[in-house]
């Protein structure tokens, strides 16, 4: 039988596909060209490099073309809309040709420069190696105090934990790329995905630099929905949890229930208070809001799976092999 991944022999004549979502980054294209192109011709190995426009509204496309003429090793996706980060870095999965993927950002917050460290660890043996940030000079205290807190909560609720402050920066083996591209949930979380994988990984540090041009997209809304959909297509335990919270609430009240009988079989009757029944009227009621709204969550989802649209679809392909890519949808 054939082996599906790529030989370790093959590390020493590689070839490194490196994927990047474009989302209306008109401002920094160029600058992101001028920095990265040379980091990755110095890695002295064949490349390519996969651009996704995902839905961009100005003229990001534009400029990702004109680079590909400049360069033919730039291929370009455009999707017909926008369908988020992690649909958008699927598509470059799912046509990257390389025995080894490299996963950044546009901003030019993935330093181009550490592409060789990532490399030569990869080629030392291991599978993935992911950038981790020793400190980022522009969170806010609040954002900074935001992201470990997700980091905590997923790694308490999740079977399996990912790195904190560690973002989709980083390179994978194909065969991690392999699992990736069969496992096609539509609430997709790429880290936990690749983490979930296994195999060897390896983390390298780095100071995070300031954004050079442009705005980020990830405000405080999009951060919450994102972290939502991190924890919920990762784990069933919010479930299990709230089980046992309402396991407890209801040990609590057959406790009390006792305790008032008691307490009128021996005292005779005694008038509860109108404030602590409204309270815990409104305490239990708020516990059963937030639990149905669990439900409901996990409930959508599955909605979505049973849909079974796309993760995305493509518009327009620009340099992908023939045949390769579907005329409408991934």
């Amino acid at each position: 039988m054939t082996n599906m991944f790529p030989a370790t022999s093959e590390r020493d004549h590689p070839r490194v596909s490196v994927v990047i979502p474009f989302l209306n980054e008109e401002p920094i294209v160029d600058l992101f060209f001028e920095e990265t192109l040379p980091s990755v011709v110095e890695l002295g190995v064949d490349y390519e490099i996969i651009c996704v426009d995902n839905g961009s509204t100005d003229a990001t496309l534009d400029h990702l073309l004109m680079w590909r003429m400049r360069s033919p090793e730039i291929k370009v996706i455009s999707l017909s809309r926008y369908f988020g980060k992690e649909a958008a870095l699927t598509a470059g999965l799912d046509y990257a040709s390389g025995n080894a993927v490299i996963l950044m950002d546009p901003d030019l917050q993935d330093p181009p420069e550490m592409l060789r460290s990532f490399v030569e660890h990869w080629r030392s043996g291991y599978d993935m190696v992911y950038a981790t940030r020793r400190s980022s000079g522009i969170e806010s205290p609040m954002k900074s105090w935001l992201n470990g807190m997700f980091y905590k909560v997923f790694n308490f609720v999740s079977e399996i934990g990912i790195p904190s402050r560690t973002g989709d920066f980083r390179l994978i083996d194909a065969k991690i790329v392999e699992v990736m591209r069969h496992t096609r949930e539509k609430s997709r979380f790429l880290r936990g995905l690749a983490t979930w994988a296994g195999f060897k990984s390896k983390a390298v540090m780095f100071d995070r630099p300031e954004r050079r041009k442009g705005k980020s997209k990830s405000n405080y809304l999009f951060l919450w929905g994102y972290a939502l959909d991190a924890i919920l297509s990762s784990t069933t335990r919010p479930l299990r949890i709230w089980t046992y919270i309402g396991f407890g609430i209801s040990l609590a009240a057959l406790l009390a229930a006792v305790a008032l009988i008691l307490r009128t079989a021996l005292f005779g009757k005694d008038v509860i208070g109108y404030a602590s029944t409204m309270v815990t009227i409104l305490f239990l009621g708020g516990v059963q809001l937030l639990s149905i709204g669990i439900v409901a969550e996990y409930i959508g989802r599955i909605y979505r799976e049973v849909q079974n649209r796309p993760l995305y679809v493509i518009d327009r392909a620009f340099g992908l092999e023939t045949g390769r890519v579907p005329p409408t949808f991934s």
